[in-house]
């Protein structure tokens, strides 16, 4: 078996830490660097539940995409949920290692396992890395379709290709356009809207879409005469779940080259936050001015796990 180092090392090869935003938080959270590692979780949060479930699995190490503490910390107090995750870890023997934007930008990154989950053949990044003469890091994908669909073929696509949550896709634009090419970004993704529209490409999936960027990004699109590029919000961890199963595969492909023996999971806990949609009766008429929505029933759901 390999030591913590040694798989820490593969994984630094694959998403280097100097290619992490400046504000990121990547790398090594907690682990003894000389323990040896025979079973891998991968999730993409690190929640008391994924962290449960790395315990009750024997994993050794927990690499996930979000930080644990993005924007620093004064105390891992197990009174706080996320000192419990620390504490946990450490008295399980668990180590935890992240890779956020820095697998963002990665080849293969985040936005290709998303690509490749929607059956896109992937072109290029969608906001090039500049130190990447290759041309083949950065920011979100473009990606093309084999063949042409409807809007509402592609939202349904995406629907059944990623993990289900309670709150689903939202989509923006005419159901019965014409969809050949696409941009992806997983994760939050309004900030590259003006990539989005200099790519023009026919869609674009990603997360986390707000109500102005989004009225904004329609009014360019109807002001350029098609209404395009359409809109789907699919949910932040949905967009980036696929990558779990993508780096897993990755660190199969090392381990195996090496002799290392590493048994690889993924997590199949829905940690996306949102656990009910209430969507209100249509009215016959539409929604009257100054009148209240008539009152949704708020039946709990359970999300189904990624397919």
């Amino acid at each position: 078996m390999p030591a913590l180092a040694d798989v820490v090392a593969a994984l630094e090869a694959l998403w280097p830490a100097g290619r992490a935003e400046p504000w990121d938080a990547v790398g090594t959270v907690c682990g003894d660097p000389d323990a040896r590692v025979q079973r891998v979780l991968f999730a993409v949060d690190p929640v008391r539940e994924v962290v449960a479930e790395a315990v009750e699995s024997d994993a050794d190490l927990l690499v996930t995409h979000h930080p644990l503490y993005l924007r620093g910390t004064s105390t891992v107090s197990a009174g706080t949920f996320k000192g419990r995750v620390v504490h946990t870890l450490i008295k399980n023997d668990v180590a935890l290692h992240v890779a956020h934007t820095n697998a963002d930008r990665a080849d293969p990154g985040v936005s290709d396992a998303l690509a490749g989950a929607l059956g896109l053949r992937v072109t290029g990044p969608l906001v090039p890395d500049p130190d990447d003469p290759a041309g083949r890091r950065g920011l979100g994908r473009l990606g093309e379709l084999d063949a042409p669909v409807t809007l509402r073929e592609f939202a349904d696509r995406a629907a059944a290709s990623l993990p289900r949550t309670a709150t689903g896709l939202r989509v923006a634009g005419d159901p019965a356009g014409q969809v050949r090419t696409a941009a992806v970004c997983g994760g939050s993704g309004d900030g590259l809207f003006d990539a989005v529209r200099a790519a023009g490409v026919d869609v674009y999936v990603t997360a986390d879409l707000r109500h102005h960027p989004v009225s904004e990004a329609q009014q360019h699109a109807a002001l350029a005469g098609e209404g395009r590029p359409y809109l789907i919000d699919a949910g932040h961890w949905a967009t980036e779940w696929p990558w779990c199963e993508q780096a897993a595969a990755q660190l199969d492909a090392i381990s195996d080259r090496n002799g290392w023996g590493l048994r690889t999971r993924v997590s199949r806990i829905v940690t996306d936050p949102w656990t009910t949609h209430s969507p209100a009766p249509a009215a016959p008429n539409g929604p009257s001015p100054g009148a209240p929505a008539p009152h949704a029933s708020l039946a709990p759901t359970s999300p189904e796990q990624p397919a």
